[in-house]
């Protein structure tokens, strides 16, 4: 899979308003009203990262969980990167 130009993520990043791009990797935190519940989406995460055979880095502090996703196998962020953000927005309740 090859990476995308910065147009098109820029075009793919407009449909998850609440992601950004860090230094060429797409990010976001998701907050939650405790522990558990972060760690039930870290969970949901999880399935859908095995689905697509595509793990993000999951940082949970407490009540809040980052994930951050890049393909370094294309040196940059590709389309499995958004559909992942995508799935990670559908894993919230």
């Amino acid at each position: 899979m090859n990476a995308l130009t910065d147009a098109q993520a820029a075009t793919r990043l407009a449909e998850l308003p609440e992601w950004r791009i860090e230094e060429g990797i797409l990010t976001r935190i998701f907050q939650f009203r405790d522990f558990v519940e972060a760690l039930a989406f870290v969970n949901r995460v999880g399935v859908q990262a095995e689905k697509a055979a595509h793990h993000p880095d999951i940082d949970i502090r407490y009540n809040r969980v980052r994930l951050a996703l890049i393909t370094h196998d294309a040196g940059g962020l590709t389309a499995k990167d958004f559909d992942l953000a995508a799935a990670a927005d559908g894993s919230v309740d």
